[in-house]
């Protein structure tokens, strides 16, 4: 099964490293050396399968030129792009109502910034903007009719903004940074065995019952799922409040991965990321790497739906030819015993 409900469009400041007042346990800092010379090049690809399960219930989107998509109502930096990956449950309504509505939800329905300049107040209401659509997506579901009150969906969206990345998730899905081969999690899984969600929950009154919140679900966070929320403006459990990561994109910084949880349930964000990183190196197809990564998963036993979304930043050819990796490659040596070694080797495979 190919990449399912998917928009895709093709496309091409300088940024201040800023910490991130919610969440500032999570925010990266980017290399300061390479930030100026760097402008993210975007392409991307994505594939999805049903797996083991009998429906599926994975949505997702990308789109590689929000600007061009959006049309001349907004004004974002350059370039921008938009990716979310919605892993339903309950049913695929809420995942499927979610797809079809966040670009209205997040850029009409909110006060979104327009600018083509990133400053701190522009970052401010980037991230205002993404915590109502996802709030107004989780009313909006509990008024849908033809959505039951069972269904509910995950979400984790990525937006570029110039060298912006910034990340939202809420439930456990997961976004991977590979850097310099390196993978950096740009999201964390909300999942009821984490401390931090533990204790959450049980100051509102839930419970974790064998890693399940009050012994249903397997996530602490969601859109929907109204029949385990209690009434609206009252405190509950399970919230659709996001977290967010961000980080100023370098050259160093090849692709992100963003993925649904039956990647997640049996590799590791480093495994993924070599997985994909060797596949852009023989062949920079990232829609090729999103279907080899869906099939690993699938080898390796996972009982869920499979998502995956590639997005590159950059292309093999610039990483082998930038100047900081040419530096760095000129700076390689091998001793003389070793080159006399490799020669004796030489000598005596030839003799052979």
């Amino acid at each position: 099964m190919g990449a399912e409900a998917e928009v895709v469009v093709q496309l091409q400041h300088t940024i201040p490293v800023l910490d991130v007042p919610c969440c500032s346990d999570l925010d990266v800092k980017s290399p300061e050396t390479t930030i100026l010379q760097f402008i993210p090049s975007i392409h991307s690809g994505s594939f999805a399968d049903t797996g083991p399960r009998r429906f599926m219930e994975d949505e997702h989107i990308r789109i590689d030129d929000l600007s061009t998509h959006l049309g001349s109502l907004m004004r974002f930096p350059k370039p921008s792009a938009f990716y979310g990956v919605f892993d339903g449950h309950g049913g695929p309504e809420a995942a499927a109502y979610v797809r079809k509505n966040v670009l209205r939800l997040i850029f009409r329905d909110t006060n979104f910034p327009e600018t083509s300049e990133v400053d701190g107040a522009f970052l401010e209401g980037v991230e205002s903007s993404l915590r109502q659509g996802f709030l107004l997506a989780d009313l909006a579901l509990a008024d849908e009719c033809n959505v039951s009150s069972s269904s509910g969906t995950t979400a984790l969206i990525a937006l570029v903004l110039g060298r912006l990345l910034m990340v939202a998730n809420a439930g456990d899905c997961r976004a991977v940074l590979c850097r310099n081969g390196e993978a950096i999690d740009m999201s964390r899984d909300h999942r009821p065995n984490y401390p931090s969600e533990r204790r959450r929950v049980e100051e509102l009154g839930g419970f974790i019952d064998d890693g399940y919140l009050n012994g249903i679900l397997s996530v602490t966070r969601a859109l929907g799922d109204w029949d385990m929320k209690l009434p609206r403006g009252s405190a509950s459990p399970l919230i659709a409040e996001p977290e967010f990561r961000r980080i100023d994109l370098t050259e160093d910084d090849e692709f992100l991965i963003i993925g649904c949880d039956g990647i997640w349930d049996v590799m590791s964000s480093q495994q993924a990321v070599s997985l994909v990183r060797r596949g852009l190196r023989r062949h920079d197809d990232p829609e090729q790497c999103a279907k080899d990564l869906v099939m690993e998963a699938l080898r390796l036993n996972t009982f869920d739906n499979l998502t995956a979304v590639i997005v590159c930043f950059t292309s093999p050819d610039h990483q082998e030819l930038s100047p900081m990796r040419q530096r760095r490659l000129r700076s390689c040596s091998f001793s003389a015993e070793a080159l006399y070694s490799l020669q004796s080797w030489l000598d005596n495979n030839g003799s052979h």
